[in-house]
């Protein structure tokens, strides 16, 4: 297999790791490959970081790669943004992954596939390998679409990355007009993400570049394509990892599948279930039992009150 798409690859301190993607990498023999590295951030970090830099240096099939490495420790927003925006300088598409997410070989199909379906849909601004739905069968084809922007190995356009950014008079006139409502209108998923991107935006915590990129999608109205199958694991819960140190994470090394046929959708929607389920079992803890009493019982005297309503409306028009 030959991969006409190009790979963009994130390194930094983690040679083991930043092998065995590698090697996967290796399995497709992309034409195009571009290798952001960030800098280390102490002189123990200075070889491990020259480990990982010499993985690349093992390419051994046609391939133009292109490097850009730090020479001092920019950080995960900095060095990761500047990174991918340096590459949609010389592309227009690109599969990104991070040196510890390992796909299966069916994710590089899937997304080179759908790079070229939705290519010119402006609604569609992502595609990701990560299926968080444990095993829950959210849609009859071969993937659904979603308000969430998980980029545990992920690809898009440059039409798409090129409304990144991170100003936070953004942030305020898209919470002031009201429209994080619009997707969000539960209010406890409201409030958490509203806290994220005060922190992100306003007091610039955590060092990540992640949120801004999911603000970015939703001030553009911009959805997530989600596989039906879990095509990529993060190898790297563990102690020298930068944001997720907990390998009993229920995230961490989830199981994979291979997704041989690419079956697509007839709607372009996102699927609100799925996006709840998510937010329950990846970002926010599950609601105590009572809340949810409390939150099934208000439902049904909403539909109730409406209904009166409805009713009290069609016997004064008569």
């Amino acid at each position: 297999m030959t991969l006409s798409t190009p790979i963009i690859f994130l390194i930094f301190r983690r040679p083991d790791l930043t092998q065995k993607v590698f090697e996967r990498i290796r399995a497709v023999r992309p034409k195009t490959l571009f290798v952001v590295a960030d800098g280390p951030r102490s002189p123990e970090e200075a070889d491990l970081c020259t480990q990982a830099r010499a993985v690349i240096d093992q390419v051994d099939w046609p391939c133009d790669v292109y490097k850009n490495y730090a020479e001092t420790n920019l950080g995960c927003k900095k060095r990761v943004s500047s990174g991918i925006s340096w590459a949609f300088e010389h592309t227009e598409e690109a599969i990104i992954l991070e040196d510890d997410c390992l796909p299966t070989l069916t994710f590089f199909t899937f997304c080179e596939t759908l790079l070229d379906y939705y290519r010119n849909d402006e609604r569609v601004f992502m595609i990701s390998g990560n299926n968080f739905q444990d095993g829950i069968c959210r849609s009859p084809y071969s993937y659904y679409f979603s308000k969430y922007t998980h980029v545990w190995g992920w690809a898009t356009w440059k039409r798409a990355w090129g409304y990144w950014g991170d100003d936070p008079k953004k942030w305020s006139e898209f919470k002031e007009a009201g429209l994080l409502k619009s997707w969000h209108p539960d209010p406890l998923e409201y409030n958490y993400w509203q806290a994220i991107f005060d922190n992100i935006f306003y007091r610039q915590q955590p060092d990540t570049w992640d949120y801004l990129w999911t603000f970015t999608c939703w001030s553009q109205g911009g959805l997530t394509i989600l596989p039906c199958v879990n095509l990529v694991t993060n190898l790297g819960f563990r102690y020298d990892a930068t944001h997720t140190h907990n390998p009993q994470d229920k995230n961490a090394n989830l199981p994979t599948a291979d997704l041989e046929q690419i079956i697509h959708p007839p709607f372009v929607v996102m699927n609100t279930d799925a996006d709840r389920y998510t937010f329950q079992r990846v970002f926010c803890p599950p609601r105590s039992n009572a809340f949810n009493r409390w939150s099934r019982r208000l439902s049904r005297w909403k539909k109730k009150i409406f209904s009166l309503l409805a009713l009290t409306r069609g016997n004064s028009n008569g």
